[in-house]
């Protein structure tokens, strides 16, 4: 159920012309860039978990 959330077909456009307020053109806005976001913050912390793990192990030796 996850898995197909994630890979639905949502029409930005349509949901921003069927807004009733401003408010929820941001929303919209907002949502449609988080999980981008979010997919970007948790690589660079696997990339940067990686780095200092071999960091480590060459001064360990």
């Amino acid at each position: 159920m996850l898995l197909y959330s994630l890979f639905q077909n949502i029409d930005i456009k349509e949901k921003i012309e069927n807004a009733p307020d401003k408010s929820y053109e941001i929303g919209v806005f907002i949502g449609s860039f988080l999980p981008f976001v979010i997919l970007v913050i948790i690589a660079y912390l696997i990339y940067k978990h990686n780095k200092n793990r071999l960091k480590n192990e060459e001064h360990g030796r």
